[in-house]
């Protein structure tokens, strides 16, 4: 769905809201830091992808990694962070152009896709910086952090999506039609 941007009044509120989902991943990401890889954040941002458009996924994935890193430690991993989450929006937004209406079960298996994506794309980002010489051992070590991402990925896609998915439609409603 293309958004419409012409007034002044929606962008600022299109910013206001774009501002309040980047402080969910951020608060998200906090809350579940004790898990390693099950944090909410892919899930967030897959579903405002879905519904926002692949713009505003990547606008918050990237504040929210940045804000995020600042209080739980900035480094290379930032830089795979961004990169890994950019390629799942830019997936997610490709797949939406080519499969308008995916059902609920297969969300739910792509979310937990997205897991093993983001660590593949993790480990061929940081296997360089870190000088690691054989990065199919690298990324093969990383499997099981890939699949608890994974299972919380579609966890949290099963619970969030119907809430997180009428609020944002309400806000599209309301604002650009």
């Amino acid at each position: 769905m293309a958004i419409k941007r012409s007034s002044k009044r929606y962008q600022v509120q299109h910013i206001a809201l774009l501002g309040i989902l980047t402080t969910l991943c951020y608060i998200s990401r906090l809350l579940f830091q004790f898990l390693p890889n099950v944090q909410p954040v892919t899930v967030i941002l897959l579903l405002i992808t879905l519904t926002l458009g692949t713009r505003d996924g990547l606008i918050v994935a990237i504040l929210s990694i940045l804000i995020s890193n600042i209080n739980l430690g900035l480094g290379v991993w930032t830089i795979a962070q961004i990169a890994s989450f950019t390629v799942i929006i830019l997936l997610t937004g490709s797949l939406t152009i080519l499969v308008p209406r995916i059902p609920f079960v297969g969300m739910i298996l792509y979310a937990g896709l997205t897991g093993y994506i983001y660590g593949f794309v993790i480990s061929a980002v940081q296997a360089p910086f870190f000088g690691i010489q054989n990065f199919w051992a690298y990324y093969l070590a990383g499997l099981p952090f890939d699949t608890m991402h994974a299972l919380g990925n579609s966890g949290f896609y099963f619970i969030l999506a119907p809430i997180l998915v009428p609020i944002m439609n309400k806000f599209l409603k309301k604002y650009y039609r």
